[in-house]
C-alpha cells in the first residue's frame, strides 16, 4: 500500500507561520511530511492563489489580497494556455508562488514512509473565485469543464515531482467547499456535481485523496474513487461514525482514513489532553467496531493528524506546533498500545 497507515502522523498544509524554515521544521516533525502553505508569509502562498497560477482569466491583486476572474481575459488567454497544455511548468507551483514547496523539493525525503503534497480542489476554487458579476466560476458552463481538467493536471504534475523524492508520495485535494456541494445552489445541481467530481478523480494519478474540515455528504465522499480521506473527527466524528457501511466499503477496497483529532485553536486545545483525545477517538472506533468494522483493518489503514488548520490564534504558530507535538504523542501511545510498527 503506497499510503502507509498504522496510526502514523501527518497534517493539513495551511499554517500560520511567517518563517518558512520554522514551518518546514514543524512539518518534518511528523512521520509523513508535507510542504506548508503560508498565507501570512505572503499572498502568493494562499492556497487559492497557488491553484490560480497560470489559470486563464485570473485577476490577482496582491496589494489588496484579492483574487477574481475576468471572462474577457479568460477568452483572450485560453488559447495560449491550451497550446502549452503538455508543458509541466504551466501546472507546477513556481518559486514565486511557494518558496516552501521548492525548499521541500531540495530535501532528501527518501527515508520517510511517505510524503504528501496538496492543491486546492476545483469545487472550492470554483466557489471562491468570482467573475466580474460576482458569480462563482463554478456556475459558468463555459469555464467549469476546463477548470476541472486544469486542476487535475496540476495535481498530477505535483505528484510526479514528489514521487521523484519519495515513491510513496500522495496528494490531498483540499475541498472545504464540498460541505456545500449538495445544498440548493442555483446553476449547479447535485447530479452535475457528482459527474464532475467522478470525472475529476478519474483524471488524477494515484494515490489521491480528499482533505476537508467540514461536514459534507459522507456517503458521496466515501464512495468516490479515492485512496485517502482526511477529516476533522474532533468536530464531526459522531456524524461520520454513523456512516459505518460506507466506511467499511471504503476500507475494504483499500482506502486510508486520516483521523483529524487534535484541535489547533487555543481554546479547545487547552481544554483537551492526550488522554481525553485518546478516549474520544477510541469511543468513535468502538462504535464502528460494533457495526462490523474490523479493528485490525481500521488501525492498519489509519493515520492521525490535527483536526483543522488554524490561522487566527493570538499566539500565531505556538499552539499549532503544540498540536503537532500532541499528535505525535498520541500516535506513539496508541501504536505502543496496539503493537503497531512501520
Amino acid at each position: 500500500m503506497p499510503i502507509p497507515g498504522n496510526l502514523l502522523t501527518t497534517a493539513m498544509a495551511v499554517m500560520p507561520h511567517t518563517d518558512a524554515d520554522r514551518a518546514l521544521e514543524a512539518a518534518l516533525s511528523l512521520d509523513i511530511p508535507f510542504w506548508p502553505q503560508l498565507p501570512r508569509l505572503n499572498y502568493y502562498e494562499d492556497m487559492y492563489v497557488q491553484a490560480a497560477e497560470h489559470f486563464p482569466g485570473i485577476v490577482l491583486d496582491v496589494k489588496n489580497r484579492k483574487l477574481s476572474f475576468s471572462s474577457e481575459k479568460f477568452a483572450e488567454e485560453l488559447g495560449d494556455v491550451m497550446d502549452r497544455f503538455d508543458d509541466p511548468e504551466v501546472f507546477d507551483v513556481s518559486p514565486d508562488y511557494s518558496v516552501v514547496y521548492h525548499k521541500f523539493l531540495e530535501m532528501d525525503l527518501s527515508d520517510r514512509p511517505a510524503i504528501r503534497g496538496q492543491l486546492e480542489g476545483p469545487v472550492s476554487f470554483g466557489f471562491n473565485v468570482a467573475d466580474e458579476n460576482d458569480r462563482p466560476i463554478l456556475f459558468d458552463d463555459s469555464v467549469r469543464p476546463f477548470m476541472f481538467e486544469f486542476m487535475a493536471r496540476r495535481v498530477n504534475v505535483q505528484l510526479n515531482r514528489l514521487k521523484g523524492k519519495n515513491p510513496n508520495a500522495f496528494m490531498y485535494v483540499d475541498e472545504p467547499g464540498l460541505q456545500f456541494l449538495f445544498s440548493a445552489l442555483s446553476g449547479y445541481g447535485d447530479v452535475q456535481a457528482k459527474q464532475d467530481m467522478e470525472m475529476f478523480f478519474s483524471l488524477i494519478d494515484r494515490p489521491r485523496g480528499v482533505h476537508l474540515c467540514g461536514n459534507p455528504d459522507w456517503d458521496f465522499l466515501l464512495n468516490l474513487d479515492i485512496d485517502i480521506l482526511s477529516l476533522d473527527v474532533y468536530t464531526n466524528g459522531e456524524v461520520f461514525s454513523s456512516y459505518a457501511k460506507s466506511v467499511k466499503r471504503f476500507l475494504d477496497r483499500g482506502g486510508v482514513l486520516c483521523w483529524g483529532l487534535v484541535p489547533t485553536n487555543v481554546e479547545p486545545f487547552e481544554k483537551e489532553s492526550v488522554d481525553s483525545l485518546e478516549s474520544m477517538l477510541e469511543n468513535l472506533w468502538q462504535s464502528l467496531y460494533a457495526r462490523g468494522i474490523d479493528r485490525d483493518q481500521l488501525l492498519a489503514q489509519s493515520l492521525l493528524s490535527p483536526a483543522t488548520c488554524c490561522l487566527i490564534n493570538p499566539d500565531i504558530e505556538k499552539t499549532v506546533e503544540k498540536g503537532f507535538a500532541a499528535v505525535k504523542h498520541l500516535s506513539e501511545k496508541l501504536r505502543g498500545k496496539y503493537g503497531l510498527t512501520g
